[in-house]
């Protein structure tokens, strides 16, 4: 299990009036549009928003950049400059918790707690719901339910999870969604690292009339 996402590799071929319209098309959690591969220059979209960062695109870009133009040091959201890395086959960025939406989080006492939930608690339009696995260990169950952005629930939400390492002050190990798993760590200089596996579903032309 995972969470698909859409990556365009000739971003310049869609017009940028037309990526909302695509993404809402496709339905992925989110659907990135390389501009400049060379430079990692990207912009991201949900199904309803562009958003200036988000983690789980930056991750699974960087992975098929590497793979197709050539590895990057860093991509460019509009947010700023995203440092990423890969290692023991996982794939690693660094993002700044203030880029991330403005999630809530609501911890609840264990992780079955977390799955026997049906919808986002409180009500909330974007939130992760979370509870310690082993507290000790810094082993989370989480999930994230974002109807805001027109995901009613998201299966690994990268912004999310820097910005519960970065408020919890730790190293994290998160399991999210039905299968997805997001390393967490935060850095001296207030930046979150996050990082997980990525594998390539399908790659196809897009074609602009369909």
């Amino acid at each position: 299990m995972g969470n698909p996402l859409g990556v365009f590799l000739g971003g310049p071929e869609v017009a940028e009036p037309d990526r909302q319209q695509v993404a809402a098309d496709l339905g992925f959690a989110e659907t990135v549009f390389v501009d400049d591969p060379r430079r990692g220059e990207i912009r991201i979209f949900t199904p309803a928003a562009e958003v200036p960062f988000a983690g789980h695109p930056v991750v699974g870009t960087a992975w098929i950049l590497a793979r197709t133009s050539g590895e990057v040091a860093a991509l460019h959201p509009p947010a700023g400059e995203v440092r990423v890395r890969e290692a023991d086959g996982l794939t690693f960025a660094v993002g700044r918790p203030e880029w991330a939406p403005d999630w809530d989080f609501v911890e609840l006492a264990s992780a079955d707690d977390v799955e026997a939930l049906d919808g986002p608690p409180q009500r909330s339009d974007a939130v992760e719901a979370w509870a310690w696995i082993d507290e000790d260990a810094g082993s989370v169950r989480a999930r994230v339910f974002a109807p805001r952005f027109g995901i009613p629930e998201d299966e690994a939400t990268g912004s999310a999870a820097l910005t519960l390492a970065s408020r919890l002050g730790r190293r994290l190990d998160i399991r999210q969604g039905a299968g997805s798993r997001i390393l967490a760590r935060p850095l001296a200089d207030g930046m979150v690292e996050i990082g997980g596996r990525v594998e390539l579903d399908e790659l196809r032309q897009h074609d602009p009339g369909s």
